[in-house]
């Protein structure tokens, strides 16, 4: 399967968030590429990762970055393509500062962004697969068979909640 997400990080120790993003690519059967690529040490790598994305079927690019958090910017600077930021609490500040480089993009220059850390990078997933859903019927389907797999968890633990509340044991 060619990959039609890109997963871009500015380091090696950004995996342990971002595969969060590959793991639900994975569960919703959506093939994916990871690179680590960064906007202050290789530029020019950045740059030529996001210029030939979609050339090689790549529609969607998500890019993990902490600190000053340039990554996802020259990102979308370089590519036409959806650009999904996940900010990464890698420095003193626990993210704000990567979230509000991620954010603050300039007139022209969107990237989409996501929340702090691993519940960012697994949204990150998510939102790519529906951005793909818009255009491809079998993982339309995927996101809806997820998100009705969700309520059911939801349903089950307040049954679960409700069954313990009920019980006299737990009342007094």
């Amino acid at each position: 399967m060619n990959p039609r997400v890109l997963i871009l990080m500015g380091s090696d120790a950004d995996w342990e968030v971002m595969s969060e993003a590959r793991t639900v690519l994975d569960e919703m059967g959506i093939a994916s590429e990871v690179h680590v690529s960064s906007a202050h040490r290789t530029p020019e790598r950045t740059g030529r990762l996001a210029r030939e994305a979609a050339g090689r079927g790549i529609q969607v690019i998500v890019c993990g970055a902490g600190a000053a958090a340039h990554l996802a910017g020259v990102v979308a600077a370089e590519s036409e393509l959806p650009v999904l930021g996940v900010p990464l609490a890698s420095s003193d500040l626990k993210g704000l500062d990567a979230l509000l480089a991620t954010v603050q993009m300039p007139g022209g220059v969107p990237v989409g962004t996501l929340a702090i850390g691993k519940a960012g990078a697994r949204n990150a997933g998510l939102l790519a697969a529906r951005i793909l859903a818009r255009a491809d019927p079998s993982v339309a389907e995927r996101v809806r068979a997820q998100r009705e797999r969700m309520a059911r968890e939801v349903e089950a633990k307040d049954a679960a909640l409700q069954g313990g509340l009920a019980s006299p044991a737990k009342k007094a």
